[in-house]
């Protein structure tokens, strides 16, 4: 079995188990460039890929980033992957920028770094969540640009 892996914010199958997740939140963002709600709309603008993976709990009654993909976390490999007969029509491509937002930037970080595992290797996620993007009194729809089941 080989140590650890130092890779920026990237998981190994081979690393040891019994992290707390402090440490396994640490490990996921480190060496990655997250990015502030006030720089979104530039990164979007730029190309980045917005993938919403909040609950419909949380969607329905605190609303959507503009131009935000909404896919369920539980399906959200399957649905990126470039080699999964589940892809979304018009996913990103590898070497897109994918911004993951949740909540509150923590389950987002520990996804991005699922899709960098997959090859996403500019995967990252919005510090702060949803909750800081619309706290920033930025803009907020009440329906999503894109749904993907």
């Amino acid at each position: 079995m080989t140590g650890r892996s130092t890779a920026h914010g990237r998981r190994r199958a081979e690393a040891p188990a019994g992290h707390g997740i402090d440490e396994i939140l640490a490990a996921a963002r480190r060496g990655v460039d997250r990015v502030e709600p006030a720089d979104l709309a530039a990164a979007q603008a730029a190309g980045a890929q917005v993938i919403d993976i909040r609950s419909a709990v949380t969607r329905a009654p605190e609303g959507h980033v503009p131009g935000a993909t909404v896919v369920e976390r539980l399906v959200l490999e399957w649905r990126v992957d470039p080699g999964s007969a589940h892809r979304m029509e018009g996913g990103p491509d590898q070497d897109d920028l994918v911004i993951v937002m949740c909540n509150e930037g923590y389950y987002s970080s520990l996804a991005a770094r699922d899709l960098r595992d997959l090859g996403f290797h500019r995967a990252t996620d919005l510090v702060g969540g949803f909750r800081a993007y619309a706290q920033a009194g930025l803009p907020v729809d009440e329906e999503p640009t894109r749904y993907v089941d």
